[in-house]
């Protein structure tokens, strides 16, 4: 009976230290990660002057008000709909370019893509690139030189790790009053379990997980290959120039002349040199060099291929794969490999582009040597062109709603207990509660009217003018009655139907809500 252990099926994650790369799309991946960094550290702090009833803070999620504001545009909590239409709007933007690009949301604007960028350029700075991480990991035990440079590395990470956790917070509240309480230890425990959390995971997230969000945690990987087909522009290999590759081609290639060179002496007969020993025939030769690494000899007849094996495409990866091998779940698009290879095949004299945004319909014809199609008409297609125009209709209904969307609202409910009372004079009255939303910055007079009955008079609870006033930016619920004289048609009826109306006296405008009065005729 056997005490081994069986084997353990776990592999402990290798550290990827990806190498510094130069070329458009790494620069363009750093003027993205400036602009997204700055516009989120940044905003907090922009002011916008509301008057002097509301916040002055450009952006603000005022939880405690229930209202969003987003510089001049004011979201109620019924108004959620604006806040669904957008969440829509930014999926569809998601199918969109993952369709037509695959996936270069995760290659270039997605936070944890964005913050590792950050964390990465850090810790390069601190300990160096590449290689000199690659030392400082492997080395056994620590020195002091170790302990500063990692200390320093930490340090940094959650210094970005609790303006990140900062940044958050004051979008929720006004940011120069936040900050001061959260240094004189003044602000809400809320703020600080807050910091706290968004501190931790910035720092483990962008430090020490990296790709693992990414692989484990992250959905998308699973789901973008719905969204792609044969059209899609993705970061590809051009497997067809870059093959046979490898370092010591050179000799491989002698190699496989020799073993082909004796395989054909074989089926020919020839005696092998002076003296040699003649060979029988061979009908069917199998060429293979014992002094060579298996080979493709017929792969070698024009020559090795662009790639040389020098791992430039993978020493930068962040992802750490081998976009040689194909599409994998784990690429990201960043397209640093594309630049990393593009500067390699500078330096030997090669054409760019054997790392490339390729779309799998060109292969066949590129293969044969035919340039590509352009990339607008792999880009407009049907599927892209239907979620863009899906894309574009939500968002003109979300513009269409926002701009018709009146200034004050109204809302109507009867009261049914009783439904309807007889005054002393015979008149019969019905009362409302009316819910006035005034969405100005100040105060406003909004008058109460009614039509659709010349006999309804209307009085207002508490005031004996057919007017009240409303605080800025606030919702009144005031008691409306509606009386109609006794022996008028609502009065004997059974349900008359009529319209309150609500007017702002300032400035004209208007409001209405349909209803019903209920007279003596009700069962």
């Amino acid at each position: 009976m056997t005490t081994e252990s069986p084997p353990s099926l776990y592999a402990a994650r290798e550290p990827i230290f990806p190498r510094r790369v130069s070329g458009k799309f790494r620069n363009l991946k750093w003027v993205i990660l400036i602009v997204t960094l700055g516009i989120y550290y940044v905003t907090p702090w922009i002011r916008w002057d509301r008057g002097p009833e509301l916040p002055d803070q450009a952006v603000l999620v005022d939880l405690a008000g229930r209202r969003f504001f987003f510089f001049w545009i004011e979201i109620w909590p019924h108004e959620f709909y604006f806040v669904a239409g957008l969440l829509i709007m930014a999926g569809l933007g998601l199918f969109l370019f993952t369709s037509a690009l695959g996936r270069v949301w995760c290659g270039y604007a997605c936070p944890q893509t964005v913050w590792t960028d950050l964390f990465i350029l850090v810790e390069r700075w601190i300990e160096g690139d590449r290689n000199a991480r690659l030392r400082l990991h492997r080395q056994k035990g620590w020195d002091l030189r170790k302990a500063r440079l990692r200390l320093t590395k930490w340090t940094v990470w959650l210094l970005i790790g609790l303006a990140t956790g900062g940044a958050w917070v004051f979008y929720f509240t006004d940011a120069p009053t936040l900050a001061r309480d959260l240094v004189t230890g003044d602000a809400h425990p809320a703020a600080y379990i807050t910091m706290t959390i968004l501190t931790a995971t910035t720092f483990f997230f962008g430090g020490f997980f990296r790709e693992q969000i990414c692989i484990y945690a992250c959905p998308w990987p699973r789901i973008q290959a719905a969204m792609m087909d044969e059209e899609t522009l993705t970061v590809g290999y051009r497997v067809w120039r870059g093959e046979p590759r490898g370092k010591g081609n050179v000799r491989r290639r002698h190699a496989a002349e020799a073993a082909a060179a004796e395989a054909t002496t074989r089926a020919a007969g020839v005696e092998n040199g002076p003296g040699g020993a003649t060979y029988p025939a061979t009908p069917y030769p199998k060429l293979k060099a014992a002094a060579a690494a298996p080979v493709n000899a017929a792969a070698f007849a024009d020559g090795p291929g662009d790639c040389i094996d020098c791992m430039a495409c993978v020493n930068v990866c962040p992802m750490g794969i081998d976009i040689r091998d194909g599409q994998q779940m784990e690429c990201i698009t960043c397209a640093l490999c594309i630049d990393a290879c593009d500067e390699v095949m500078d330096k030997i004299g090669k054409p760019r582009g054997l790392i490339d945004y390729l779309a799998l319909s060109d292969e066949p014809a590129e293969r044969a040597g035919k340039p590509p199609r352009p990339i607008l008409a792999h880009i407009l297609r049907p599927r892209t062109m239907l979620y863009t125009a899906l894309w574009s209709l939500v968002g003109l209904g979300l513009l269409f709603a926002l701009f018709i969307r009146p200034e004050i609202e109204m809302t109507v409910a009867p009261v049914r207990n009783p439904t309807f009372v007889t005054l002393s004079d015979g008149s019969v009255r019905n009362s409302y509660d009316v819910r006035l939303l005034n969405k100005h910055g100040e105060d406003r007079p909004f008058r109460i009217t009614a039509t659709g009955h010349p006999a309804l008079r209307v009085s207002l609870e508490g005031t004996v003018y057919g007017t009240t006033d409303v605080p800025a930016n606030e919702t009144k619920l005031q008691r409306v009655y509606v009386t109609a004289p006794a022996g008028s048609d609502p009065a004997e009826d059974h349900r008359t139907d009529f319209r309150l109306w609500v007017e702002d006296t300032s400035n004209g405008d208007r409001a209405y809500s349909d209803t019903n009065f209920n007279g003596r005729g009700a069962p």
